[in-house]
């Protein structure tokens, strides 16, 4: 025979199963029991909860409320009271209660959480997050995760991508798993989604700090500065003294042209924390890019003395194209390769920093397979399809028409501040972008990303199955729509221009891809293409390791696929708007400098400086891959190059076909 508590407890079981799939009818099977066994406080509890699950949130209150009168001494009745009244909208209420179980049971996980949550709602940020921090130490977020976070752990993405859906399928509220899920759209370069599930995630955990902290990352990963600080002020606020945080803050400022700021935090962490390679590694960035070339090699190799698997920095001397490898430094680098146990990630900076090297020596079979090995590796990483491209410039080419811009006539924000330069990387836009920014009138700023923002949010992301509904969508705007993304463009990107000056570059070379918004937005602004011969082009973009986002640039083939969609669309808006664009062919600006900046200027309507000429003695922040060339005399050996490594680029001239001659 079963006893009477045994059944009790069994029916208790039977309430608590039905609370999710069907509250009413744990309602009533709690309400019978309790009409046998009034007194009993875990039947009370489950009809409070089904009560709150039902709606019926003042039936609940009232029953938590009798219990709490009966069980003064009881922290999972405050808390229980505390979060029917924080659905009630009753702050104040709830956080009488929830502290009031806290103090009855300090280590009480459920309440802390509950706690942060209704400060978050009153608007006290440092209490939200100072309260999930106390929750995270008691229950670690994705300890229920623990299958997924192995597999992740093991690089078994695809099986942790199935088990962490099939998780929030059962609980969409499950912050930790779209927090993990965020990172393994991170790790395929699917940045927009990390973005949008990390912002999801701090909807439903407000104060959850390791969420905020790889959403700011993100950011960082997309170049985005601005909305990354709020964010890190936030963590830092819990945490003043935080590594990671200061360093993430310094990449910011940087990033915003701060670099001075971003300088400051750097060398304190130097001396915070001497032994941190990462710490080495950005403040090298940060010395790259105000040009102290001398202190940048410095940190890199305290970066390789502290670590000598870590790659990136290795890496990042390889990318100051003037520094040169000792012999040491080569056998030091093959050794890191020659390591059974050395990860992909690590293996790929490794084979492009000996490309570089032995480009140098002379040596070019080797050094091309060195950047073979490097680009394949990360070819495998990242999901890309070149024909999404092919269908996009398909898909501009048959909106934007003549007649479609004649229909629009007078649309657009009418300011001419910003100077556009678009193009293939390694085509020469850094280049253009030093000469202007030595015009007294002119700022140069760096590749922002906002109008890769806008596309984005026109419907420009392209999902398996499904259709974007980019740049069709932009036929849809009405004339204060568009001008309304004009004036916020200009809004979005002020804190980038720090002098001044009238006009202003925007350096993202893909932008090519949306001339038809950028001139339907910003109809006066000026738009450069910097072109480069194709086989010199592609293959610059091959033996340079861009750590993100230019995905077409680790495949020979894709490089040439998309060059061809590159032409395609530039040639259209050549016909469709004659005259709207004004071209700087690389080769020339090196045989004609003067020739080619003096049609430069004209064309944004500047007067002729000399400083323009004299462009490498200019001193400002420059960001790319190309910033110790851009501080040197010009000269014509870049041109051709490419020509040591012709005997390894027939599959290259095969792509381009035609190209190749023209």
């Amino acid at each position: 025979m079963v006893d009477a508590g045994a059944a009790i407890d069994l029916r208790l079981l039977q309430v608590a199963s039905l609370l999710e799939s069907d509250p009413p009818a744990a309602a009533r099977q709690a309400e019978q029991i309790l009409a046998a066994h009034p007194h009993h406080v875990a039947a009370a509890l489950l009809l409070g909860s089904a009560r709150r699950s039902s709606g019926d949130l003042q039936a609940a209150a009232a029953v938590f409320a009798r219990l709490a009168e009966a069980q003064p001494g009881s922290a999972p009745v405050q808390l229980e009271l505390g979060r029917t009244f924080a659905a009630q909208g009753r702050d104040a209420a709830a956080l009488e209660a929830l502290t009031r179980a806290l103090d009855l049971q300090p280590d009480l996980a459920e309440a802390w959480r509950e706690l942060a949550a209704v400060h978050a709602a009153r608007g006290e940020a440092a209490a939200c997050d100072v309260a999930y921090a106390r929750f995270t130490r008691l229950v670690p977020p994705e300890q229920h995760l623990l299958e997924a976070g192995v597999a992740i752990a093991n690089d078994r993405l695809a099986t942790a991508e199935t088990l962490l859906r099939r998780r929030l399928t059962h609980s969409p509220q499950d912050a930790a798993a779209m927090r993990l899920l965020a990172h393994l759209a991170a790790e395929r370069d699917e940045f927009a989604e990390a973005e949008r599930l990390l912002g999801r995630c701090l909807e439903i955990a407000p104060g959850y700090s390791q969420a905020r902290f790889d959403l700011a990352r993100i950011l960082n990963n997309q170049q985005k500065p601005a909305p990354m600080l709020p964010l890190l002020e936030r963590l830092l606020a819990l945490e003043p003294d935080n590594l990671r945080y200061r360093t993430l803050q310094a990449a910011a400022y940087n990033l915003l042209g701060e670099n001075e700021r971003a300088a400051q935090i750097l060398t304190a962490l130097t001396r915070e924390f001497p032994a941190d390679e990462l710490v080495w590694l950005y403040y090298g960035h940060t010395m790259r890019t105000a040009g102290r070339l001398d202190e940048a090699i410095r940190a890199y190799r305290r970066s390789t003395e502290l670590k000598p698997g870590f790659g990136e920095a290795w890496f990042s001397l390889a990318n100051l194209k003037i520094f040169r490898f000792s012999a040491g430094d080569v056998a030091a680098m093959q050794a890191q390769v020659a390591r059974e146990d050395l990860k992909d990630a690590e293996r790929l900076q490794f084979e492009f920093g000996l490309g570089k090297a032995l480009e140098d020596e002379g040596d070019f079979g080797a050094s091309f397979a060195h950047y073979a090995r490097g680009n394949a590796l990360r070819r495998a990483m990242v999901l890309y399809d070149p024909d999404a491209t092919t269908r996009l410039a398909q898909r501009t080419q048959a909106l934007y028409t003549r007649e479609f811009f004649a229909a629009r006539a007078g649309f657009g924000c009418p300011a001419p501040d910003p100077i556009f330069i678009v193009g293939l990387p390694r085509a020469g836009s850094t280049l253009i972008e030093q000469i202007l920014a030595s015009h007294s009138q002119v700022e140069g700023t760096r590749e922002l990303p906002d109008i890769l923002g806008f596309v984005l949010e026109l419907g420009g992301l392209e999902r398996t199955g499904g259709v974007p509904t980019y740049p069709q969508s932009v036929a849809r705007l009405t004339q204060a729509q568009v001008l309304a993304l004009g004036e916020r463009y200009l809004a979005q990107t002020r804190p980038h221009r720090l002098l001044g000056r009238p006009y202003f570059i925007d350096k993202m070379p893909n932008n090519f891809l949306h001339l038809g918004l950028i001139h339907l937005m910003l109809p006066n602004a000026r738009i450069i293409d910097a072109r480069r011969a194709p086989l010199a082009c592609c293959f610059s973009n091959f033996k340079q390791h861009f750590q993100t986002g230019l995905w077409f640039s680790y495949s020979l083939d894709d490089l040439a696929h998309y060059y061809r969609d590159y032409l395609s669309i530039t040639t259209h808006f050549d016909a469709v708007l004659p005259g709207r664009i004004h071209r700087v062919q690389y080769e020339a600006l090196v045989a004609d400098l003067e020739g080619e900046v003096r049609r430069l200027l004209e064309y944004c309507g500047l007067p002729f400086e000399e400083q323009c000429l004299r462009f490498h003695e200019t001193q400002r922040v420059v960001q790319t891959a190309s910033s110790e060339q851009v501080r040197q005399p010009l000269y014509a050996e870049a041109v051709d190059q490419w020509r040591n490594f012709e005997p390894w680029l027939g599959p290259l001239k095969e792509a381009l076909g035609e190209l190749v001659s023209r």
